[in-house]
């Protein structure tokens, strides 16, 4: 028989016992409707680990017996205070409050995702003894007994969340969302860059297509490269309107930068085997990969370097944004050159500023912008956000004019196409069929080692036995993680349970990876409202049996998931909306004529009430969008297909217009709650003549 799990016990770890607390006070949160909040907020940690932690405990007579803790994709230090300066609906601690439930946040025990030396396992035992803690204080504190504890964090976090409810008995229960595969990293954050790359030219063109009105065929008017580029990316799981961002021109390559060293390290004969081993793509003069590598040296004629330092990067503890606190920022510092690369189109992303000779030598820079001077020929170079450079002020000021710097975006090309080379073995990664032969054998060479599950950060690989209830939060547009990888999970957990009876999965259509309120204009929406709903739900599942909503059905065929056209069919929590102008969705009409917009909402079973129906007439590309929605719906009807909300409005003058509607719902009909509108949108494209 196999040797049965090992399951930590924070509770028994004694080097989890010598605890500290250094703060302890009575604080206040205050809502957007000016409801305040009290607290009493605790500090602390365990300096044996380096562990810090924050809890933030409700009135007494508030209390409901439970806490929520979340996992940042990538601890810092100071991880623990990274929750307290949020606000609206993003203020994960006012949510607990309102609720009854205490927060409970901790750095981990570590400065950095990827566990440096010592023990890898740290982040879900550090996690769980912060966990621990917290119920010895709300113990003392509440007079009750042990508190009930549910984990939640997502992308990083979500790797983090899932360790924890497999390998601790600190939580009864888990909400890991936006979560990828073990061999998600780097692979789905590099192919989407390649995609970005190769495709940078047509993302309107591909996004129109889709959208509302659209012709419905993506491939049109893409050359041979860009079809297959896409098609490919597609099979491999990336959804197609996750390429919103690209359509607007937000080029934005995520953690790549912060993936690529490692990656290198581990394997270093890939950078250079990618551009000579027939097989590889860079091998092939006729490739994309071939004609966008920027090889260009040359010589530094001056230097500046702000004096106000480089540190700011914007950083914060969500799925998007956590891992720029690992970046300097370059700012303002700037070299100048005697020439720059010239062409009209520069691939110029990526692009590696190492300086070859001088003080600074073999020193390794991240370019951000090329800007020519009056003669055209030569100009400034910009720096980046560069990953591990800790000291570049430092850096940049050691540059002097004569030394000679290469211009080198080989390495992050070679990365984007690392998928193609670490094909998993276990055939249950479907998406990988796409480069599997009829005999499932790889298409392209194969690395010797497969690096993916080293990324978890976690010092395991999620394996399906949890030890608790969990529902996981899935965006149907993730342009990070693939959202295949919640029905790989799903299939995991079943191998291992037999079932999926104590597992839900509830996918959030028009949401991308974001966990951030602000991630919403008349395109996308945001999934926050249904994963604070998950976290009440599933405390009312642990503790009085109360079972949610059912998971979204869905099907899964070459590298994609589908939903449902109907809320009955689809189930999970998610209004399914549709919208329609003058009973169309696309619209031709004159200047001046009015149109009636009717917006039609379905709720799956057991999602609660619809609370508001709103309209907008206009796109708004920005986010936030300003005035976003601002035009309420007017009740039309109601039967067993859904209800209908209308509005009007008049078109001006020519052009193409897109409206939109949002359907918010919550469980029990309550307006109030910030945090618990579940909402979704659809559109409909107006042509005015």
């Amino acid at each position: 028989m196999p040797e049965a799990k090992q399951i930590y016990d924070a509770k028994l770890d004694p080097t989890m016992q010598n605890v500290y607390f250094d703060i302890d006070e009575m604080r206040e949160r205050v809502l957007e409707d000016g409801r305040v909040l009290p607290y009493r907020y605790v500090h602390g940690g365990i300096k044996e680990h380096a562990i810090k932690f924050s809890f933030c405990y409700p009135p007494k007579e508030q209390y409901q017996g439970r806490f929520f803790q979340y996992l940042s994709p990538f601890p810092g230090p100071d991880e623990e205070l990274a929750s307290l300066d949020k606000t609206g609906e993003d203020d994960k601690i006012a949510f607990c409050l309102l609720h009854g439930a205490y927060y409970v946040e901790s750095n981990m025990g570590s400065a950095a995702m990827f566990a440096p030396g010592g023990d890898s396992k740290m982040c879900f035992k550090a996690s769980a003894a912060a966990a621990e803690w917290s119920r010895k204080v709300a113990m003392e504190y509440y007079g009750c007994s042990r508190p009930f504890g549910y984990v939640h964090g997502g992308s990083g976090g979500g790797y983090k969340t899932m360790a924890c409810i497999e390998n601790t008995n600190a939580w009864d229960g888990a909400v890991p969302y936006v979560i990828g595969s073990p061999y998600s990293l780097p692979n789905t954050v590099t192919m989407h860059v390649k995609g970005q790359r190769v495709l940078r030219h047509v993302f309107p063109k591909i996004f129109d297509a889709i959208d509302a009105g659209g012709s419905g065929d993506m491939y049109e008017g893409l050359t041979a490269d860009e079809a297959d580029t896409l098609r490919e990316l597609t099979a491999m799981g990336i959804p197609p309107r996750a390429w919103y961002f690209e359509s607007r021109g937000l080029m934005l390559d995520g953690s790549t930068t912060v993936l690529l060293p490692g990656v290198k390290e581990k394997d270093p004969s890939y950078f250079e085997e990618f551009w000579t081993v027939p097989g590889y793509e860079g091998a092939d003069p006729s490739s994309t990969a071939y004609r966008d590598r920027l090889l260009f040296q040359a010589k530094v004629r001056a230097v500046h370097v702000p004096e106000e330092g480089m540190d700011e990067t914007g950083a914060s503890n969500g799925v998007d944004d956590s891992y720029r606190k690992m970046f300097v920022n370059g700012k303002d510092a700037w070299i100048e050159l005697e020439e720059l690369p010239q062409g009209d189109d520069l691939y110029l992303k990526g692009v590696y500023v190492i300086i070859n000779t001088g003080a600074a030598a073999g020193k390794r820079m991240l370019l951000d912008q090329l800007i020519p001077d009056e003669t055209g020929k030569g100009g400034r170079i910009t720096i980046g956000m560069c990953f591990g450079l800790s000291d570049l002020a430092d850096v940049i000021d050691s540059i002097h004019p004569g030394d000679m710097l290469t211009l080198d975006n080989s390495d992050y090309i070679a990365i984007q196409s690392y998928y193609r080379h670490q094909v998993p073995s276990d055939l249950s990664f479907r998406a990988w069929d796409c480069i599997r032969d009829e005999e499932k054998k790889p298409l392209y060479p194969q690395r010797a080692t497969i690096i993916g599950p080293e990324y978890c950060g976690t010092g395991t690989v999620q394996d399906g036995h949890i030890q608790g209830k969990v529902i996981n939060i899935q965006a149907y547009m993730d342009e990070s993680t693939c959202n295949w990888c919640a029905d790989w999970y799903r299939h995991k957990i079943m191998e291992v349970q037999g079932d999926d009876r104590n597992h839900r999965v509830w996918y959030m259509e028009k949401c991308l990876h974001g966990d951030v309120a602000s991630l919403e204009n008349n395109v996308i929406t945001n999934y926050l409202g249904a994963l604070r709903q998950a976290l009440l739900d599933l405390s009312d599942w642990v503790e009085r049996g109360i079972e949610p909503p059912m998971s979204t059905n869905y099907s899964y065929a070459n590298g994609q998931v589908y939903l449902p056209e109907t809320a009955k069919e689809r189930r999970g929590v998610q209004p399914v909306v549709s919208l329609s102008a003058n009973g169309q969705e696309c619209l031709h009409i004159k200047a001046g004529q009015t149109v009636r917009f009717l917006g039609k909402a379905q709720l799956p079973e057991g999602a609660g009430e619809i609370t508001f129906v709103d309209f907008d007439f206009e796109e708004h590309q920005e986010y936030p969008a300003v005035n976003l929605f601002a035009t309420p719906g007017t009740f039309v009807s109601e039967d067993e297909t859904g209800v209908v909300y209308a509005a009007e409005h008049i078109y001006d003058q020519p052009g193409t217009y897109f409206a939109s509607v949002r359907v918010k719902a919550e469980r029990h009909g309550d307006k109030t709650d910030p945090f618990t509108q579940v909402k979704n949108i659809a559109r409909a494209r107006i042509i005015v003549e």
